[in-house]
């Protein structure tokens, strides 16, 4: 079993959360993850988009509020990872 690097959100004003990294990718120059709160079976995805700056330490990420992007990463996602479907 490959052990899935945890990663953790600091959010405004609320705890910080903790997620699993299932699948990172690049397109068009802009960096997403995808996220469970699960390590294993089914569990609450998240995909982030990466809006930090080139060398900038600490990665910024923001959900994605555009449906068509969302849906245009989300499918990426689903060929990466040929055994998950992501329900928007």
């Amino acid at each position: 079993m490959v052990k899935m690097e945890k990663i953790i959100l600091n959010t405004d004003g609320d705890s910080p959360l903790e997620y699993y990294v299932l699948e990172q990718t690049r397109i068009g120059g802009v960096d997403y993850l995808l996220l469970s709160d699960v390590a294993d079976g089914d569990g609450e995805a998240l995909i982030l988009k990466d809006i930090s700056g080139d060398g900038e330490e600490e990665g910024m990420f923001v959900t994605i509020t555009d449906e068509n992007e969302l849906s245009a990463v989300a499918e990426v996602f689903e060929n990466m990872l040929e055994d998950v479907t992501i329900e928007n």
